[in-house]
């Protein structure tokens, strides 16, 4: 922990509920960056963004293992504190960052009553029981200790981004900002679970967004877009040998399935190297 404290001269750490709400109490334009590290050039867009907008900004790393549906895929995910934070103090963007201990945020143990509509059941929701129930919480935790004015989410994670806003925005005073995906130089959408793909993983994921492109442009031209879909899923698996769980259009408003274009985006969640990957466009 000492090696922590020396590698950050700028940026203050914090390390518990104690310190975070002795120096944040000064501050009222706070803008908030929840991450569960694994830091990429998404999150620091999130946080340039957070810049523009705010006096202040805060960065969490937490690895919340109450959203993780599968504990093989908790025990994978990327870790590297240290180079996390080295990213974030190179930015010289970040004020403070919070590295909570599990009890600093699920010190009040009362479980969590969280229940999705049926409504909500779709996407990732259907296929990862429990998953947002647990983010759901854990951004509740984090919002009530934080207390931030802004919070700041990517837009690759799109259901995750509907659902945190619809929830939160109607109990907190804390606004969430949408923030645009950034994608690597083949236009594959940065993710910290890409640290897990090798060489021909990409190669594949960047034909797949290749034709996540050609399929919206030639959705509009279909009468019936779900069986052009479901054809279009069977090409996918069948071309890539992949494993899908959904090819779907619906209305980026309230994430309905859609039968046009407008207002609409392509949603997808596939598998590589056993990695699990979405995607939107």
């Amino acid at each position: 922990m000492f090696y922590l404290l020396n590698i950050l001269i700028q940026m203050k750490i914090l390390l518990d509920n104690s310190s975070l709400y002795k120096s944040l109490r000064p501050f009222n334009d706070l803008g908030f960056v929840p991450t569960m590290g694994g830091i990429h050039k998404g999150h620091l867009s999130l946080i340039n963004k957070s810049n523009r907008l705010c006096k202040i900004t805060i960065v969490s790393i937490f690895i919340n293992p109450k959203q993780f549906n599968n504990k093989k895929d908790l025990k994978s995910y990327p870790r590297n504190i240290n180079k996390d934070l080295k990213i974030l103090k190179k930015t010289k963007k970040v004020d403070f960052v919070y590295l909570p201990r599990f009890k600093d945020i699920y010190e009040n143990k009362n479980k969590s009553k969280i229940k999705l509509n049926k409504k909500d059941i779709i996407l990732c929701a259907k296929y990862r029981k429990g998953h947002f129930e647990g983010v759901l919480d854990v951004m509740e935790r984090l919002t009530k200790i934080v207390r931030p004015k802004k919070i700041f989410m990517g837009e690759k994670d799109f259901q995750q981004l509907y659902l945190v806003k619809k929830r939160l925005e109607k109990k907190y005073k804390a606004k969430i900002i949408p923030c645009k995906t950034v994608r690597d130089k083949n236009n594959i959408a940065l993710s910290s679970r890409n640290f897990h793909l090798n060489k021909l993983n990409f190669e594949v994921a960047a034909n797949i967004y290749k034709q996540l492109v050609n399929i919206k442009k030639n959705i509009k031209k279909k009468k019936n877009i779900l069986n052009f879909l479901n054809h279009k899923k069977r090409e996918l698996i069948n071309n890539y040998k992949i494993k899908i769980d959904y090819l779907e259009l619906r209305n980026k408003k309230n994430l309905k399935t859609s039968k046009k274009m407008n207002n609409s985006r392509l949603f997808i969640a596939y598998y590589l190297n056993n990695v699990r990957l979405i995607d939107n466009i």
